[in-house]
């Protein structure tokens, strides 16, 4: 009989530097789990991403054990990185943060398509054109 899932955390984490600090250890501690086993796993599958925010999702079951998914960087990071910025504009609508190249918005739509809700190349460059222009990214054809 398979194990019946009592929560399910998510939780957006450094890649490589999980911590028990706020929010993993409360959040874990909740939940029941075993915080620095977690951490040790987590911070060994996710060294190679060091530099980015990984999205993280907990399924912890009714025997107190638990199983989870680390999911593609997140989005703004990717487009960041693709863009050569720090951080997006303050204010979108009036300032630029940067530009992004249709090629670059192409290889970030790809690397996050496992995780957006379309198998489609094109509708996946929209929506990370729309994340990178709520940054204040301009992107360019």
């Amino acid at each position: 009989m398979a194990k019946q899932v009592t929560s399910v955390i998510k939780l957006n984490i450094p890649a490589g530097k999980g911590t028990p600090a706020p929010p993993v250890g409360p959040a874990l501690g909740q939940a029941g789990i075993n915080m620095m086993e977690f951490l040790k796993k987590f911070n060994e599958q996710t060294a190679p991403q060091m530099g980015f925010m990984l999205p993280v999702e907990i399924n912890v079951y009714s025997d107190r054990s638990y199983s989870f998914i680390v999911k593609q960087p997140l989005t703004t990071d990717l487009i960041k990185r693709a863009a050569g910025i720090t951080t997006g504009a303050a204010n979108p609508k009036l300032d630029k943060a940067g530009v992004l190249t249709s090629d670059k918005l192409r290889e970030v739509a790809k690397l996050k398509m496992a995780d957006l809700n379309t198998d489609d190349e094109e509708m996946a460059m929209r929506i990370v054109a729309g994340a990178a222009r709520s940054m204040g990214v301009r992107v360019e054809d």
